[in-house]
């Protein structure tokens, strides 16, 4: 099993939120070589800020993901947007929990190179994720209720 070094930072006022175990636990799920991250759990401003600097759009997303390197071993950060994954899950009628395991195992196949912009990558990314979420006891997150 590929090793995982991890650090969770917790910039939100939100207060519903994943242990540091729960977030390790998914991590380490869709590990495929050794892997050094930083979560970020943040709120709106945070989001917006760093998805407009970065991808030139002007809103809070669920998720962002950061690559740094692939050697030694893979490293990389993972963002957060706590009031975004609240509003989602909600709209979506899942758990909280649920939502946050699935935008965690998400970040990291992105950090793994996994990427949804070509339908094959994107249903390759997607059988991933619902498989992985599967082992950890959670539904499919693609079936809207």
């Amino acid at each position: 099993m590929p090793n995982l070094k991890i650090s969770i930072q917790f910039a939100t006022e939100h207060t519903n939120l994943p242990s540091k175990k729960q977030f390790r636990k998914w991590a380490k799920m869709a590990l495929n070589v050794d892997t050094e991250v930083t979560i970020r759990i943040v709120d709106e401003q945070e989001g917006r800020e760093l998805n407009s600097m970065y991808r030139g759009k002007d809103y809070a997303t669920n998720v962002l993901t950061f690559p740094l390197t692939e050697t030694p071993h893979l490293m990389g950060d993972i963002i957060i947007c706590a009031p975004v994954v609240e509003s989602e899950a909600q709209f979506q009628q899942k758990s909280l929990e649920a939502h946050y395991a699935h935008l965690t195992v998400h970040g990291m196949l992105h950090l793994h190179g996994y990427d949804h912009e070509i339908e094959a990558q994107a249903e390759l990314m997607e059988s991933l994720e619902i498989s992985i979420l599967s082992k950890l006891g959670y539904a499919n997150p693609y079936l809207v209720m």
